[in-house]
């Protein structure tokens, strides 16, 4: 029974017994133990919920909250209207549950609709579903999207976002699908070589545009490729950077992906996000999760409901494409908020703005002896540096300075600027680095 929970010892241990399990701790095997906890460190057994609070609100003010974010790689620090706060905060949406009747589900059914628009216009798709869990499970679940009987390999660029090559790999692992590394060559995928290196059983590549290292890659000459091998193609994207780049469905894509976590919300220590799907309309029966729909009520008036139900995992059972059973609404409301709000220009000019201010710190740091560029390709707003001197010594000296470095990475650094980081803090970011390695 869904949803069931041993109630005793005796229960619990049949249920480990069926799991080949001697204790419940097994079940966390696969999770380092370096994030396991026994206990709650800091709060003590019996005490009252003001004791408990006072405790909670201790641990939290050891947070450090930057006021300077020069790191990316999947989490991005973007400005975020304060009308995006406003709406989605309405009781209406925190507490709606799964909007099944749509005869009292029809603000929660708008709004997902409203983001589903939007997100086929940015990715240039004709069909995206109501959002999965984040970025990484979007990605996995594209690529199940694309599998055959005869075509079971997965295809994943090497300079994708490494969290988000486990998720695809951990998808295929459940489903016996062969994945498959694509090596990139100077940061990028060479295309010259492409075709030859997917195999027949191909069934999709999966690249990141911009990709980790936040070179911008050949998408069109990449989906010719592909398609001349029979495959499909996925591109994950970094939303923002659509407000300058060409949508993936423009140049041949047949499924984009992404993390929305761009679209208005916070960083969260990483979470939680939102993941965008979206596909051309051969592939919409393929697409998992939940659709919504414009219809004609029985008064003539718009209204919305869930479609394509047919294909949902909650019907389907074992034949399901996907176990994805709930999607994220108010993060997607929020994404939905923020593109509304921000409209075409809004997002270019993010785009632009986080561009150029990249590009001016690149051309600072590199002034720097021992500073250069790892790659020469073109670049949105990440890029990669080499140090001269170790990455703790420079994340060291940034955080005095209340500045979040960039991410080390093997071989240097990996920078992130965004729309938010103004001027004085890039110059004082390059001072500080200069006298690090002055050092």
């Amino acid at each position: 029974m869904a949803g069931y929970i041993p109630s005793t010892s005796d229960e619990r241990q049949l249920m480990l017994e069926e799991l080949g399990m001697k204790d419940y701790k097994d079940l966390y095997v696969d999770v380092p133990a370096s994030v396991l906890l026994d206990e709650l460190p800091g709060v003590a057994k019996g005490i009252s919920e003001m004791e408990a609070e006072t405790a909670m609100r201790a641990m939290a003010e050891m947070n450090v909250l930057y006021p300077t974010v020069l790191r990316g790689a999947g989490i991005y620090d973007h400005y975020i209207p304060s009308i995006v706060d406003t709406v989605a905060g309405k009781e209406e949406f925190v507490t709606a549950y799964t909007p099944y009747q749509a005869e009292i589900s029809q603000g929660v059914l708008q709004s997902i609709f409203e983001y589903q628009t939007m997100i086929c216009e940015l990715t240039g798709m004709d069909a995206s579903n109501a959002s999965v869990y984040d970025g990484a499970s979007a990605a996995a679940e594209g690529s199940m999207m694309c599998l055959k009987r005869n075509r079971n390999v997965v295809y994943v660029a090497d300079n994708a976002n490494p969290e988000t090559i486990e998720t695809i790999k951990t998808y295929a692992y459940g489903r016996d699908v062969k994945v498959e590394m694509l090596s990139s060559k100077k940061g990028v995928i060479d295309v010259n070589v492409l075709e030859d290196a997917l195999c027949d059983e191909a069934a999709c590549l999966f690249v990141q545009q911009p990709n980790f290292y936040g070179l911008i890659e050949d998408i069109e000459a990449i989906a010719d490729k592909v398609h001349n091998k029979g495959a499909k193609l996925i591109v994950g994207c970094y939303p923002t950077a659509l407000g300058m780049l060409e949508s993936p469905g423009a140049l041949g894509a047949d499924i984009a992906t992404g993390d929305g976590q761009p679209l208005g919300i916070p960083m969260g220590y990483g979470g939680p996000t939102v993941g965008f799907m979206a596909t051309k309309k051969a592939m919409v029966r393929q697409l998992p999760g939940r659709i919504v729909g414009q219809t004609t009520d029985s008064r003539g008036g718009r209204a919305f409901v869930l479609t394509l139900q047919a294909r949902e995992q909650h019907i389907r059972r074992e034949k399901a494409s996907s176990n994805i059973c709930s999607n994220q609404a108010l993060c997607a409301l929020r994404a939905g908020v923020y593109m509304a709000v921000m409209g075409k220009k809004g997002l270019s000019e993010a785009a632009e703005l986080s561009y150029d201010k990249a590009h001016y710190l690149a051309k600072r740091l590199c002034e720097i002896p021992g500073i250069k560029m790892v790659y020469d390709g073109p670049y949105f707003n990440e890029f990669m540096t080499t140090l001269p001197v170790d990455a703790a010594q420079i994340e060291k000296a940034l955080h005095k300075v209340g500045i979040l470095s960039g991410l080390p990475v093997d071989g240097g650094m990996l920078w992130c600027v965004t729309e938010k980081a103004t001027k004085e803090a890039l110059d004082l970011t390059v001072q500080t680095v200069r006298g690090a390695v002055s050092k």
